[in-house]
């Protein structure tokens, strides 16, 4: 058969029913298909049962009072239940971020600590982590509630340690006091950080250009702390630090922090941060020895060694599985309810004790933790995917 009258094959294409792109599609259109028909049979039998039932299947109740309040909040039986739910959301939030910034701080300090040639810091870091991973969370927390927390000097007799005051009433920190034109300064300090990310590309383009040592992080700083110690000076102190103060049964000035909250945010980064100790002990080890050799022979010392060569190395290691556990973290958050801290659980628990639809408050619930899932994974995710290209 001569070459004008072979057939071409190249750009044909099969048939829909065998092309692997189309079945591909098709397939998951019909998955998506079956789950929301799923969906739409249980929920359809969801309002019927509840309409049979006398109960009310809309979401108007969310604008009735709660009719209970909040202990160590400002939220009172008046206001609705919607916004007693955005409480025990915001408690949620604040506990989760706080605890997530110094569980990995403390998870990376003893991670380090775990690998350490000290023979005693090294047996400390173990036992801290071996200890706590192996009790349950909700047993560690009451631990510390009951046993500890509880077990501070009366308001009468507190513990006040130069800055800190420690009751069973509550503990109270140093905290900002703002005045009234702190906007302004807020906005000129929001305008100094984007001066400091200036001022550090512009010192990373002249170590890529010149090889002359960058310090981005101390040039941007110093740019920081230079507009923003201006402004402050120019406002006339519109930000100030308060100290907590002992009158008596009262406590003026400073932060204060419920010994419910204290106890689950205490809980939630000693506990976490076993978890995480472990995640970056196997991250460096993970790291070619080579490397820590190489910087050795540099002439690193030991604190350069992980400053410039393992810990960036094995932080890209660490993130994904160390981002479980900040999920994890923001989720072992309900067991506040075991210590009667008005978190999102215990929230939508009381509000349907007192008789508002069950139904309607977990499905809220449910996509409240659901959406703090996936915003902790979307930032991970991101922040993964910039170091991938960078170390690439």
């Amino acid at each position: 058969m001569s070459a004008r009258q072979q057939p071409n094959v190249t750009g044909t294409r099969p048939p829909p029913w065998r092309d692997e792109r189309v079945l591909r599609v098709a397939v998951q259109v019909a998955f998506l298909a079956g789950v929301g028909a799923l969906l739409w049979l249980l929920g359809g039998n969801l309002v019927r049962n509840m309409r049979a039932q006398g109960m009310r299947t809309d979401f108007g109740f969310l604008d009735q009072p709660a009719g209970f309040a909040l202990t160590g909040t400002d939220f009172s039986s008046r206001d609705s239940i919607g916004d007693a739910l955005l409480v025990g959301l915001q408690n949620t939030i604040v506990v989760s971020i706080w605890g997530i910034i110094l569980a990995t701080v403390l998870g990376v300090l003893v991670g380090i600590a775990r690998l350490s040639t000290n023979w005693l810091v090294r047996k400390c870091a173990a036992g801290y982590v071996e200890a706590l991973r192996n009790v349950p969370l909700i047993v560690f927390l009451l631990f510390l509630y009951l046993a500890v927390l509880q077990r501070l000097p009366r308001i009468n007799d507190a513990f006040d340690a130069g800055g800190f005051v420690f009751s069973n009433r509550g503990l109270y920190a140093p905290w900002v006091a703002v005045a009234e034109n702190s906007g302004i300064f807020l906005a000129i300090c929001a305008g100094a950080l984007a001066l400091a990310a200036i001022v550090g590309a512009w010192r990373t383009r002249r170590f890529d250009a010149t090889g002359e040592p960058h310090h981005r992080v101390l040039w941007g700083g110093a740019a920081f702390l230079i507009v923003a110690g201006v402004a402050w000076a120019v406002l006339d102190r519109p930000v100030s630090i308060t100290l907590p103060s002992l009158e008596g049964r009262n406590v003026s000035g400073g932060y204060e922090l419920s010994v419910e909250h204290g106890a689950l945010l205490l809980g939630l980064l000693l506990y976490m941060a076993a978890f995480i100790a472990e995640i970056v002990r196997g991250s460096i080890l993970a790291v070619p020895k080579g490397q820590s050799e190489a910087s050795h022979a540099l002439g690193l010392g030991g604190f350069q060694r992980y400053r410039y060569v393992v810990l960036p190395q094995a932080l890209r290691i660490a993130i994904p599985p160390t981002g479980n556990e900040f999920i994890n973290l923001a989720k072992n958050s309900a067991l506040g309810i075991a210590i009667a801290f008005p978190e999102l659980l215990r929230v939508t628990r009381i509000a349907i004790g007192q008789g508002q639809p069950a139904p309607q408050l977990v499905g809220i619930m449910m996509l409240l933790y659901l959406a703090i899932s996936l915003l902790l994974s979307v930032v991970v995710n991101l922040l993964n995917r910039r170091l991938t290209r960078r170390g690439a």
